[in-house]
């Protein structure tokens, strides 16, 4: 069994550079030729064809848990059908449900979504209840091959609130949820230095980020909020290490939808090959920001 974190590597390198793309279905923003009178089969439509589209560009793919439980049963069903199709593809999965609870809760939630070979290759997670909320999910993780990314410094602006607080020590709650990440990973560390147990950094606080990187060198990052959130390639270059490793660039929007704003849908059959080249351009651009350490 491959830990997580050497396999993540392997595919990022197979493929030419570490990014990863989200699978956030919006009904309304579906293309034309896609029939939305059931929503549930709209949507896994969308996804399968998204993952055909990317799977020659991308390492691995995101589907956001939310956007398909909002359907109800059928939607978790799609879900799961989603997250089959996209491993028998060769790409890997990370689940974006962040859950979190108390230990008995976090137990079920990593029996249903990470552990076995009907799971996803990783999950991101809520550190925020501490460690015992996130011991379930890293003993699959450690017994099963998988990973777990853990919220850490998130991209939205409502988190400054809460994450860039500095506490009596002088760290930040950013970095003491970091820190207690960063301990529970430490028993899990593949041959290529990293551990199964990574975290959530927003490419749109790259400040934080370059300290984040120093002080978890052992981590690797899950980096939301590159193109559509306004992260750009000075804002997750910070998110990695000199060789170039360290970091999994997400984008969701930019891809899935590229060049549809709200008011526009994608007409006829080459939605795909639209989606296909926006992938092949976002693996293009990490892989420029990886050849250009310094702008």
């Amino acid at each position: 069994m491959t830990h997580f974190a050497d396999r993540l590597l392997d595919q990022c390198r197979a493929k030419g550079a570490p990014v990863c793309v989200g699978l956030d279905p919006v009904l309304e923003r579906l293309p034309e030729p896609i029939d939305t009178g059931n929503p549930a089969a709209a949507i896994e439509r969308f996804c399968l064809g998204v993952i055909d589209a990317v799977e020659p560009y991308v390492p691995a793919v995101k589907p956001q848990s939310a956007c398909f439980e909002r359907y109800g049963g059928a939607g978790v069903e799609v879900f799961h059908r989603v997250v089959r199709h996209a491993k028998s593809a060769g790409l890997i999965v990370v689940s974006d449900a962040k859950r979190g609870d108390i230990g008995t809760s976090s137990a079920h939630y990593a029996a249903g979504l990470l552990a076995g070979d009907n799971g996803c290759d990783a999950l991101t997670a809520n550190g925020y209840l501490g460690g015992d909320g996130l011991e379930p999910f890293a003993e699959v993780a450690q017994r099963d091959g998988k990973g777990l990314f853990v919220l850490v410094r998130t991209s939205n602006p409502g988190g400054d609130a809460i994450q860039s607080l500095r506490l009596e020590d002088g760290r930040t709650v950013a970095e003491a949820v970091g820190d207690v990440v960063a301990t529970l990973g430490q028993r899990d560390v593949g041959t290529s230095g990293y551990s199964s147990i990574g975290m959530v950094v927003g490419a749109t606080k790259p400040e934080d980020a370059v300290a984040l990187r120093e002080r978890y060198p052992q981590q690797l990052f899950l980096v939301p909020g590159y193109g559509a959130q306004g992260g750009g390639a000075e804002d997750v270059r910070a998110c990695f290490k000199p060789d170039g490793t360290g970091a999994l660039i997400t984008a969701s929007r930019s891809v899935i939808y590229p060049g549809i704003d709200d008011s526009e849908r994608a007409g006829g059959t080459a939605w795909q090959i639209r989606v296909a080249t926006a992938s092949e351009a976002l693996r293009d651009a990490v892989s420029d920001i990886l050849s250009h350490p310094t702008s």
